[in-house]
């Protein structure tokens, strides 16, 4: 593992030279070049697909995982289009983030360059292949991919095609790699590699992210988990928030913008009564809450520890606070930093709510499961960032870069 890991760090090396000063019109032509592949060869995606399902079956797989790792037509499309969002924007490499002049004669630019050499290390969606790969190559990285074991065939039918771009448009192929084995052994390696890669970003669960964190010596882009709260005020729209609630935990249930807890504020459950609740239960999501709540037909008495945990699956926490400071408190202990909605018609609660609590995205009468790169028009995500170093919230190819100064004199010398 470790000479493999070499070898492809070394390709990956090279290949990030060449990116780092490779034209715009290049890598846009690479990247249309993939989307192109990826509906061409859509079929042989879907078979390998295929496998990856049955895999997946055999291992027991949870509803909401097994719906993560599932393409249909519909979701190959979806990665046509994000590769197509990501090929049309604007080149990240070369803004000139800052200028200025300096007294002593010398004239300085803050430029935006490339990371380098970016791993990603993630779980079961194999449109994250395509999504990192695309978003990487924009902002003029080699990217080092290690997909799930779930996703193995689906996650290599799609690398090729981005190789086909990639190399159709004169680029080096070993700018986008992908690991061929689910041997863990080659996360490890990864995680020590400092040599040949700059940044590792890690997208699943906790237990994979808890690992990298605990073992990287690579600088890590920080996703620990989606713990994401909706707040119901006192002042919410009752349509508004029974539709944003649903929206907000049943979309799609194993994603990381997926609500995991329901914050109700007394005075709104006075008014409209259980109906939240009751929307929730109608649609087969398990309500898992304590005190008033438990009343209500069908609730389930909470566990300690299920406030402040990520279900990934039809189930939330749900809670009745007293007011927006109750709800910030909460949020502050049992909260992730991920993302949180306040659904309220009064604006100083929602002025407080955004000023009070520090999560990467807060929301304001809107679901989380809009928490995403794509929705935010970066094309695509390599993950959410929760940390607070170099970025935060989704991470597009423009989080994706450095910078460097360029400095300028005239035979300029310090006194």
């Amino acid at each position: 593992m470790s000479e493999m890991m070499r070898d492809m760090g070394q390709k990956a090396r090279a290949a990030a030279a060449e990116l780092a000063y490779a034209g715009s019109e290049r890598k846009y032509a690479a990247l249309i070049g993939a989307a192109q592949a990826v509906w061409a060869r859509r079929q042989e995606i879907l078979d390998a697909n295929a496998l990856d399902m049955a895999y997946g079956h055999d291992k027991a797989l949870s509803p909401a995982m097994m719906d993560r790792l599932r393409l249909d037509e519909n979701r190959i499309r979806g990665i046509v289009d994000a590769l197509r969002t990501v090929a049309e924007q604007a080149d990240p490499v070369g803004r000139v983030l800052a200028e200025w002049d300096r007294p002593n004669g010398l004239h300085i630019q803050r430029v935006a360059t490339p990371l380098g050499v970016v791993g990603v290390i993630y779980e079961s969606r194999p449109n994250v292949t395509a999504d990192a790969g695309a978003l990487c190559l924009k902002a003029g990285n080699a990217v080092i991919l290690r997909g799930g074991s779930e996703s193995f065939h689906s996650s290599a039918a799609i690398h090729a095609c981005m190789v086909q771009g990639v190399r159709e448009a004169g680029l080096p192929e070993a700018a986008i790699q992908l690991i061929p084995t689910r041997d863990r052994e080659m996360v490890t390696a990864m995680l020590q590699a400092v040599e040949f890669i700059d940044v590792i970003v890690p997208r699943g669960g906790k237990g994979l992210v808890g690992l990298v964190q605990r073992e990287a010596r690579v600088p890590v882009f920080a996703h620990l988990e989606g713990v994401c709260h909706v707040y119901v005020d006192k002042a919410a729209d009752l349509e508004k928030a029974r539709a944003v609630v649903l929206n907000s935990k049943t979309r799609r249930t194993g994603i990381c913008g997926s609500a995991e807890c329901l914050l109700i504020d007394w005075p709104f459950y006075t008014q409209h009564g259980a109906v939240l609740i009751e929307d929730l239960l109608r649609a087969g999501v398990e309500v898992r809450t304590e005190g008033e709540l438990l009343k209500i037909p069908g609730t389930v008495k909470a566990a300690p520890d299920d406030f402040g945990r990520e279900f990934l699956d039809m189930i939330i926490a749900a809670k009745l606070v007293d007011g927006v400071d109750e709800a910030i408190a909460h949020i502050r202990r049992y909260g992730s930093n991920h993302t949180e909605s306040i659904l309220t018609e009064d604006d100083a609660a929602a002025a407080r709510f955004f000023e009070r609590l520090d999560s990467a995205i807060l929301m304001r009468n809107a679901s989380t499961q809009f928490a995403d790169g794509g929705e935010f028009g970066m094309g695509g995500e390599i993950g959410i960032a929760t940390g607070k170093m170099h970025a935060r919230g989704p991470v597009g190819a423009e989080q994706l870069t450095s910078f460097k100064y360029l400095v300028t004199g005239d035979g300029t010398i310090r006194s």
